[in-house]
């Protein structure tokens, strides 16, 4: 199986990279198109900023390529965040694969939200063998509203999406390669699909 992970810039890329090779797998990083579209599967990783991100995006193409593959392909974090259609974080147009906004937690909670929480209405088969309110490690100060693409929520405040789904794409709000076994579990889920 070939696995690529999106290599522009934008953090967590070693961490991912350790996850899939625990579960006996190797990963290369990329940002060329053509090795991106031959994988079997695309991780799109993000620690960072939004528009400077999607800057990075746009200087190689790569903002043009993710919306076109045809094979699985798992947003982590700011990666999940970038693949929605706009973040109010540096005012920023994303790729427009989730038709929703990404919106900055307000002043009634501490932002960042840093550390475990729990994910739940789990409806994917990314969750295979996940239980309901299992603990993920989180780290955003931006989220996704509930909308019809969620495939798992948490409540931080209010409840939002941590995870989304549209056709071959996957979103995660939390770092599956930063959570314990279950997190692992998702990565092996992904690679399964």
């Amino acid at each position: 199986m070939k696995i690529v992970i999106i290599n522009y810039g934008a953090g967590n890329i070693q961490s991912i990279k350790f996850a899939i090779k625990r579960l006996g797998f190797e990963a290369v990083l990329s940002d060329n198109e053509e090795e991106i579209r031959n994988a079997d599967k695309v991780i799109f990783p993000g620690v960072g900023e939004a528009s400077s991100a999607m800057e990075k995006l746009k200087a190689t193409g790569l903002d043009k390529v993710i919306p076109t593959l045809k094979q699985p392909v798992l947003g982590i974090c700011l990666g999940m965040q970038l693949m929605c259609k706009y973040c109010e974080e540096g005012d920023t147009n994303g790729l427009n694969i989730f038709d929703v906004d990404v919106l900055r937690f307000k002043n009634d909670v501490k932002v960042p939200q840093i550390g475990w929480n729990q994910i739940s209405n789990l409806k994917s088969d990314l969750f295979k063998g996940i239980l309901e309110n299992e603990y993920m490690y989180l780290v955003h100060s931006y989220y996704v509203p509930l909308n019809e693409e969620t495939i798992a929520t948490t409540e931080y405040g209010f409840k939002y999406a941590s995870a989304l789904q549209e056709k071959n794409f996957y979103g995660v709000q939390f770092h599956p390669e930063k959570s314990s076994k279950a997190g692992e579990q998702i990565v092996k889920n992904f690679l399964e699909l």
